[in-house]
């Protein structure tokens, strides 16, 4: 398994506020600290996470460290204060726990399932869709979702310098047709806004791209990486600027992230949300709805709900097509048009996502 580091079960909980920190929470009442130094002190440990949330030590221990052991267990403090203590079924908590249940065999799961080797153009650079490509412009990310699709992602191949992504820089410009570059990983915003700067830069030189769009968790997992920095290059781009957020369960977005939120959207991005369909996590109606109200809250359009990509050891995830049709038959009743997102999904080698619903 080709693994980066650091790539730094259902709740019925309201998600109106963030549940409070467990009194034995490293960090309840801390001072926040600068996103690089959260980056760096993430939870690694199922143990220590365990602790820190005061959950009961009623899972099969040996199975949950063969599954971090061949996908390691990382989380931000930041994202854990959201949890809800004392709880399994904690939406938050399942996204990113190393189950028992990954390494169980799963039919018709595998390491690549939607065909991103067979889309690499160069290092670095995918090209699945026609008129924009996908910069691997990371190769680490700030947690380890469990569901990952890239979890298996060979990112020990690709650029590490601005100088390795010359190749794929030298294709975009030599094609006409590619009129978006996306930035994503990894997440893209563990990189130094310096160097983000200059790789964006490069990507204004070239004459026919127009719009420029990042795919990040982190402004959710560590709102502080929202900073002036980032916000400086944002505003200063040619680009027409559109930041896609990952978010699963409105338990996500708490003030902090709003307010990081609110500063993205004065800086000109547009801001859309894709979250996955998840079982145990937000696989009811009401999570849904709850889900898309915060997020046009916070400024944030639904634009997508993925279907479950099959990557291997995600198989417990799993939500069939019909109820997630269902789902969205129901948010259409609930909310305005532009509060319910599209229910998509990713098959190998086609020119657009798929509609379900």
């Amino acid at each position: 398994m080709a693994y980066s580091p650091p790539q730094v079960e259902t709740s019925t909980a309201s998600a109106a506020s963030p549940p409070r920190c467990h009194p034995e929470h490293p960090l309840a009442g801390a001072e926040v600290v600068p996103w690089p130094q959260a980056l760096g002190r993430a939870i690694r440990s199922p143990e220590l996470l365990c602790r820190v949330l005061g959950l009961p030590q009623d899972v099969p221990q040996a199975r949950v460290a063969q599954a971090a052991q061949r996908f390691p267990l990382l989380v931000p403090w930041e994202y854990v204060r959201r949890m809800q203590p004392g709880r399994w079924d904690d939406p938050l908590l399942r996204q990113v726990w190393p189950a028992a249940e990954e390494d169980q065999p799963q039919v018709g799961f595998s390491a690549d399932p939607v065909a991103d080797l067979a889309a690499r153009r160069a290092p670095g650079l995918l090209s699945k869709y026609p008129g924009r490509v996908l910069l691997l412009a990371a190769t680490a990310c700030a947690v380890h979702c469990r569901y990952c699709f890239r979890r298996e992602f060979p990112y020990g191949q690709e650029p590490k310098s601005l100088r390795q992504f010359r190749p794929a820089l030298e294709r975009l410009a030599a094609d006409a047709s590619v009129q978006e570059v996306i930035l994503s990983g990894g997440d893209p915003l563990v990189r130094p806004d310096a160097f983000l700067a200059q790789l964006v830069r490069q990507l204004e030189a070239i004459p026919h791209l127009r719009w420029l769009r990042v795919h990040t968790r982190l402004p959710v997992l560590i709102p502080q990486r929202v900073c002036p920095e980032l916000l400086r290059w944002l505003q200063g781009v040619r680009f027409r600027v559109t930041v896609v957020l990952h978010v699963n369960h409105a338990q996500e977005l708490d003030e902090q992230v709003a307010q990081g939120c609110e500063q993205l959207c004065r800086a000109g991005a547009v801001l859309l949300n894709q979250a996955v369909l998840l079982r145990g996590v937000n696989d009811t109606v009401q999570a849904q709805e709850d889900l898309c109200r915060r997020l046009v809250d916070c400024g944030v359009l639904p634009y997508y709900l993925h279907q479950l990509d099959r990557v291997q050891g995600a198989a417990h995830f799993e939500v069939p097509p019909e109820q997630g049709q269902e789902l969205i038959e129901e948010l259409r009743r609930r909310l305005p048009g532009f509060a319910v997102p599209r229910y998509v999904q990713e098959e190998p080698g086609a020119e657009f996502k798929r509609p379900l619903a």
